[in-house]
């Protein structure tokens, strides 16, 4: 069976990919996102660990950040409400953004020592470790 489609044929093989195109994108063609997770790069020093956190939109008093039992959680949420009253009608607006990660810390780092920025739509969050934990070269002597 072979179906056009904006010239193109749609075959059972590009059929996937044409309906990622379809539902993947929202009624002004811009892409819509796929999931409210955001993303998260996790990178690991000598002397800490440093999330950055993917959320764009959001505002620093949006974000939630503990950490409790060796778990850190980070945490957002984000209410838009905007109404319009006319003469002889009212228009109400409303979105709901949130989400929430939990990582397990290990045992070497520092749980009382975490900082946070947001700058530019990403949450950066460096969990330092202790200095017990911080890796120094040792010298082995031959005998």
């Amino acid at each position: 069976m072979l179906i056009k489609w904006n010239n193109r044929d749609l075959t059972p093989a590009n059929l996937n990919s044409w309906l990622e195109n379809f539902w993947g994108r929202d009624l002004f063609g811009d892409v819509a996102v796929a999931s409210s997770t955001p993303a998260v790069n996790v990178k690991e020093t000598e002397t800490a660990y440093h999330l950055d956190v993917a959320a764009p939109g959001l505002d620093k008093s949006d974000f939630k950040i503990k950490v409790e039992n060796k778990v850190l959680n980070i945490s957002a949420e984000k209410k838009v409400e905007n109404e319009e009253k006319k003469d002889n009608y009212t228009r109400r607006e409303f979105s709901y953004q949130s989400f929430s990660r939990s990582f397990t810390l290990p045992d070497l780092v520092d749980t009382h020592q975490v900082k946070a920025t947001y700058s530019n739509g990403i949450l950066t969050v460096d969990i330092p470790k202790r200095e017990e934990a911080k890796k120094t070269p040792q010298l082995i002597e031959i005998s």
